[in-house]
């Protein structure tokens, strides 16, 4: 008897191979994350200056504003109706002049991670409304609607079967007596 351990070769070179794979899935991985990490500075860095220069118009449209208020309180003639020949198209603001800019393509784990939170969040609401939907409350006012729905129809039914009966007594009858006209 031996204190060496016996390993079968074919487990050695699973293991290493398995090693090797999650170093290689680790290295992917830690790339991925500093991708995605430079692409959000770079979109932060973005919307920041996108912020500035909202502020810097904001801070133009304030000035206009309070110059207005200002000839507003020193009582100067002004007319009454002032044209303002600019136009205001909610979808262009913060986009003066030039062209339209591309929408962001968004990167595969974000996107992913966005289309799984709503999925999530739509199968967590479908889930809600089906317990709500099959709770006792409601069962029970779908029985009380549907009995109360039941016996109107069958009311219907007979005052339709007595009317229907009526008419083909009425119609027997003038058939039998050939002066009595039906009414129609």
């Amino acid at each position: 008897m031996t204190s060496e351990l016996a390993v079968p070769t074919w487990l050695v070179v699973v293991t290493l191979v398995a090693v090797v794979a999650l170093g290689v899935a680790a290295y992917r991985l830690s790339r991925s994350v500093r991708q995605a990490r430079s692409h959000t500075e770079a979109l932060l860095a973005a919307a920041a200056q996108d912020a500035d220069a909202l502020r810097q118009q904001l801070a133009g449209i304030e000035a206009e504003l309070a110059a207005g208020q200002e000839r507003a309180t020193r009582r100067e003639r002004t007319p009454v109706a002032v044209v303002d020949d600019r136009e205001y198209v909610i979808t262009d603001l913060g986009q003066e002049h030039g062209p339209r800019v591309p929408a962001r393509v968004v990167p595969a784990p974000m996107f992913a991670d966005i289309v799984l939170r709503e999925s999530v969040i739509k199968t967590a609401a479908l889930a809600a409304g089906l317990r709500r939907a099959l709770s006792p409350e409601v069962r029970n006012r779908i029985r009380f609607e549907m009995r109360r729905e039941v016996k109107r129809s069958r009311k219907e039914r007979r005052l339709m079967l007595r009317a229907a009966r009526r008419d083909l007594e009425s119609r027997q009858r003038a058939t039998l007596r050939p002066d009595v006209e039906v009414s129609s």
